[in-house]
């Protein structure tokens, strides 16, 4: 089952508008990703993830406020009317100058709103406290029926060990060291998967691709689609250009506490080097292919958040990923830039002319693609 991350967020979550998940920040409004120990430049400043992310929703999103205020009524519960008052409250306008811009009765029929308003929140409060009490009842009534379970990716998904052992029965059925029986599978069940794949690997050793996928073919025909999922879900880790892959622990730079901050930030940054890239989306199912750009390839899992969570802007890949299924789709990099921070203004230059060149390359407009054209 696909998780919602927007509505399982808390009311701070949401007002900070993302959340911290694994070893990156998530944008709750658009699902891009900054990963956590990555230094991010911006007009000749240098960014930590969770700063960076906040710097991303101003000049994205404007303000967490003005993302949700225009969400549809199904959603907020607000009419149009109400958006209106709320915006302009927001905006800290009296009574009589909302009276006057709006043009509807008088400074006391504004108050008569924001009464209103208040009533809808002390409403929605009683509403949140009540099923906070039906979810700590439950919780309550399963740890009396408690079992033991198995913690996967600390503790991120906790599975019962008897069903754990069921998951795996039934899809290695030539035993744990054989091969997979299909990986067409609800998320759960992938995860139980994938953590006793990445066993085969050793957290000590340095893997090339050729070496993780000679580990994972006798398993699968589709070892390409385990080895992104391995990476996607935080079993394994790798170097942007796929040149390294190794399991997946905890920060490898714990031991530069002793470094000034800003002489840690410059040396992370160096370590860590940013790259700008074109990228296409493709159905394998019918060649369809979505050409697009980012000034950082390490962030195009948050282009795969998106489309899980089905909030994509371009409806027609959107519609089709929700047909033909995840597993019909492959994110890869076309062509990579090197970005230096010196550069980072012309290189939005150059990232649009190689965008425009690899556009003009494969034509995926009409029935060849979901681009497109500018008129």
């Amino acid at each position: 089952m696909q998780k919602n991350l927007f509505w399982e967020a808390s009311i701070k979550e949401l007002k900070d508008g993302f959340i911290e998940k694994d070893n990156c920040y998530i944008c709750l409004l658009c699902g891009e990703m900054f990963e956590k120990g990555i230094i991010y430049p911006e007009d000749g400043v240098l960014y930590e993830a969770e700063k960076y992310m906040r710097v991303h929703i101003e000049h994205k999103h404007h303000s967490v406020f003005e993302y949700i205020i225009h969400l549809d009524k199904d959603m907020t519960g607000l009419s149009d009317h109400q958006k209106k008052l709320l915006q302009l409250f927001y905006q800290g306008k009296s009574d009589k100058e909302i009276q006057k811009e709006m043009g509807i009765g008088s400074t006391s029929t504004i108050r008569n709103h924001r009464h209103t308003l208040k009533k809808k929140e002390r409403q929605a409060k009683m509403l949140l406290t009540l099923m906070e009490l039906v979810k700590e009842n439950d919780k309550r009534q399963r740890e009396n029926h408690s079992f033991e379970t198995i913690p996967i990716l600390n503790g991120r998904y906790n599975i019962p060990k008897n069903e754990y052992k069921d998951i795996l029965n039934k899809n290695f059925p030539e035993g744990f060291n054989g091969p997979l029986r299909t990986f067409n599978l609800k998320e759960k069940q992938k995860v139980v998967v994938l953590n006793e794949i990445a066993k085969r690997f050793n957290k000590q050793l340095i893997y090339t691709e050729k070496d993780v996928n000679e580990i994972l073919k006798p398993l699968y025909h589709d070892y390409i689609g385990l080895r992104r999922y391995l990476v996607d879900y935080g079993f394994l880790d790798r170097k942007s250009d796929g040149s390294e892959y190794w399991v997946k622990v905890s920060s490898k730079r714990r031991g530069m506490k002793s470094m000034g901050r800003k002489k840690e930030l410059k040396q992370i940054y160096k370590e860590t080097e940013t790259k700008a890239g074109v990228y296409q989306v493709k159905n394998i199912k019918n060649e369809k292919i979505l050409i697009g750009s980012t000034m950082n390839i390490k962030t195009l899992n948050g282009l795969r958040f998106m489309l899980k969570n089905g909030n994509n802007p371009n409806k027609t890949l959107q519609k089709e990923w929700n047909e033909f299924g995840e597993d019909a789709f492959v994110i890869e990099v076309l062509e990579e830039l090197k970005t230096e921070e010196t550069e980072r203004t012309k290189i939005k230059k150059e990232l649009e002319k190689l965008e425009e060149k690899w556009l003009e390359k494969l034509n995926p407009y009409g029935e060849r693609g979901y681009n497109r054209k500018n008129k």
